[in-house]
């Protein structure tokens, strides 16, 4: 009888190799350099076009005074943040592929950042959503900051996605003083934006 578990335990674990190794690497996300004006326009799969909705987000203007909620239902702006570099990565929703992926550069790159800079997510997510996320990762230097409720974020820096009343996929990098220094507007909303670059300017900024 024991012998028999034991072939059978055998079998299994080398049937659970055998799937590992030749499980397929998941699918290559590209990384985009280019940027669109907040306000313009992003498409999605190439070829469905999506209009930015909202008052277009400037650089080196302040960012603007909009109330989130972050995952203790705690109302907060990015320009409460006033003193710290800002690397804010702006994403449609966490519970797809690109956003999680584009999350966790950020959550990886957060546990080296420098004490000045703050790395903060910002989702139309609940925030309940995002606790989870983060519960999950465990990335605890990321602040998570959702806005779920009216779209004002969205409305008021022109990266409203219409019809799909999102977010559009974006870095944006905040200095102490609290202006806009850095902006990316990922043109493909299925790609990256370039997280090294907007990471390496925040860094630069802090310095």
């Amino acid at each position: 009888m024991m012998r028999g578990q034991l072939l059978l335990h055998s079998l299994v674990l080398a049937i659970c190799l055998f799937v590992v190794g030749c499980a397929k690497p998941g699918p290559i996300i590209p990384v985009d350099d280019r940027s669109v004006n907040p306000g313009s326009e992003v498409t999605r799969g190439g070829s469905v076009r999506l209009s930015l909705l909202g008052e277009p987000l400037s650089l080196d203007e302040p960012v603007p005074d909009i109330t989130l909620v972050d995952t203790s239902l705690k109302g907060v702006s990015l320009a409460d943040f006033k003193g710290s570099v800002l690397l804010v990565s702006i994403v449609p929703s966490l519970d797809t592929q690109v956003c999680e992926r584009q999350t966790h550069i950020l959550g990886e790159a957060a546990e080296k950042l420098p004490p000045g800079v703050r790395a903060i997510t910002i989702s139309r997510d609940l925030p309940f959503a995002q606790q989870r996320f983060a519960d999950e990762t465990g990335f605890d230097r990321v602040y998570y900051m959702s806005d779920f409720q009216q779209a004002a974020f969205g409305r008021g820096t022109g990266l409203l996605v219409d019809q799909l009343f999102l977010l559009a996929r974006s870095v944006m990098v905040v200095d102490r003083d609290g202006m806009v220094r850095y902006l990316q507007v990922v043109p493909e909303i299925s790609h990256l934006p370039d997280l090294e670059k907007a990471i390496s300017f925040a860094v630069g900024l802090a310095k």
